[in-house]
């Protein structure tokens, strides 16, 4: 007899969410997305009532371009990779409840707006300089280690996870979050990039910088590429204070005199 799992989902658009369930069969290797695709092609509620299918976004399916971020059973995660007979087995239970990550404006069931986690890579300088590499020929050799610890850093897929997870980043804050300040480390022990370091460590000295991580370490609990945030937060704590330095002994005589 084939087993069966509710699906319960916090639906709707802002200003007008709901509960809705719908009843499943559990099947080998049955993840989150195959049942959210499931419904899609017959979207009918536990209730018998036929409904708008659930709005969600997916891409990779792999756990690469992290846009099926969501909450289930109430924890941060990628759909793509949540097995739900795994769900079952970890909470006992035969329900899996769903819902849209709450610090990202909701657009409409479980999909978010995530162009502020965006805006702050560009904040940042999340990339690195270009314009003239060809005739500039190869870069400089990196160090084996140095290149390993900037795999691990670059695997971040802006997911929106350890965003969720982080308690400082809410309604009344500006803090920049753990992934932006992540990836100013990874930029800045690039060759090329770390010649726009003191660019990308002003900016964390900003308000929402980095002063505003409360050391929760939530955002590295979350993450699912298993990237050492909290690590990079402490090392980026540090270059800042180097770089804050570095500008007020920079300051012109006059300047301090006044």
């Amino acid at each position: 007899m084939n087993e069966k799992f509710i699906l319960k989902i916090y639906r709707g658009v802002p200003g007008k969410q709901y509960w809705e369930e719908f009843e499943l069969i559990v099947k080998p290797f049955y993840n989150l997305i195959s049942a959210l695709m499931d419904i899609q092609k017959s979207p009918v509620n536990r209730k018998g009532e036929k409904v708008e299918p659930i709005a969600w976004e997916q891409g990779c399916l792999e756990e690469v371009c992290g846009s099926c971020s969501m909450l289930i059973n109430g924890k941060p995660r990628q759909a793509c990779t949540a097995l739900i007979q795994n769900l079952i087995d970890e909470y006992k239970s035969r329900t899996v409840t769903v819902a849209p990550m709450t610090k990202f404006p909701l657009i409409r069931d479980l999909v978010i707006n995530r162009d502020a986690m965006f805006e702050h890579l560009k904040r940042i300088r999340g990339w690195v300089e270009v314009d003239g590499s060809f005739e500039r020929g190869f870069g400089p050799k990196q160090d084996p280690k140095i290149q390993e610890a900037r795999y691990v850093l670059s695997t971040c897929m802006t997911c929106g996870c350890c965003v969720e997870a982080c308690p400082q980043v809410n309604k009344n804050s500006k803090f920049i979050g753990p992934a932006a300040i992540s990836q100013v480390r990874l930029f800045n022990t690039h060759p090329t990039g770390k010649m726009q370091a003191p660019e990308r460590l002003r900016v964390l000295m900003e308000e929402g910088g980095i002063s505003d991580c409360g050391n929760a370490q939530n955002c590295a609990r979350v993450c699912p590429k298993n990237i050492p945030l909290t690590e990079s937060i402490a090392v980026m704590g540090r270059e800042v204070s180097k770089q804050a330095l570095h500008d007020l002994i920079s300051l012109p005589d006059a300047y301090l005199d006044n």
